[in-house]
């Protein structure tokens, strides 16, 4: 007998726009210090706009997390320490349930590494490099200041390069277990054998003028920090 295949829309259009905006903002932000930053003539000011533009991101998806659809919020996909660790035993065995959203360890991730991603950013505001950039906010908090900044900016990103690479492990450890995480994140759907621990219907009422709300804050702080 063959087992029923349940169908979920979990990630909606704005949240999958968000995810691969950020993860090419990101790409760029370590390949202009990473590297040397060819074919771009000022690296430096083309990691300063990828910058600039994750933070608008970032904004964008704060305010998702708290007012947009139900898979999109914290509240869905953030679980105390007992679940967490109750899950995080049941993922060794192979025996986890599956969830729509976020399971409780990648729920945690995500925080993280929305956290650090913010730290990056908005740490990199204060920044110089005494040569050819000044960040819009530099000098605002004095030179003693931006020099911390720029040292916890450094390491944040060796920190930030660790929590990517669990997060791709874990991609890597659920699509071994058959959860097809990367098309659900093109396409919104995520398929499962059975109903999800926690599936809910997706109440979409109100959530348009909170996306063009949130979006055009998130548009507003980027711009600004373009063009300051």
């Amino acid at each position: 007998m063959q087992s029923r295949t349940t169908r979920i829309a979990v990630w909606d259009k704005l949240i999958r726009l968000f995810h691969w905006s950020l993860l090419a903002a990101v790409v760029i932000s370590f390949y202009t210090t990473k590297t040397t930053g060819e074919p771009f003539l000022f690296p430096i000011e083309v990691h300063a706009q990828s910058g600039y533009i994750i933070i608008g991101l970032l904004v964008f998806r704060f305010i998702w997390g708290l007012v947009g659809t139900t898979y999109a919020r914290f509240s869905t996909f953030l679980y105390g320490p007992k679940a967490t660790a109750s899950y995080a035993k049941a993922l060794i065995t192979r025996r986890a349930p599956h969830y729509a959203s976020h399971n409780p360890l990648g729920g945690w991730m995500v925080l993280l590494l929305l956290v650090s991603l913010s730290f990056q950013a908005v740490s990199g505001l204060f920044l110089s490099d005494d040569i050819f950039f000044q960040a819009p906010l530099y000098g605002l908090l004095g030179g003693e200041v931006s020099d911390v900044l720029a040292r916890l900016h450094s390491l944040n990103s060796d920190l930030l390069l660790i929590l990517i690479g669990l997060h791709l492990a874990g991609l890597i450890w659920h699509t071994l277990l058959g959860e097809r995480l990367v098309p659900a994140m093109l396409t919104g759907v995520k398929q499962f054998s059975g109903a999800p621990v926690d599936g809910q219907p997706a109440v979409q009422r109100g959530h348009r003028r909170y996306a063009v709300g949130a979006l055009l804050v998130a548009a507003g702080v980027s711009g600004w920090l373009w063009f300051y």
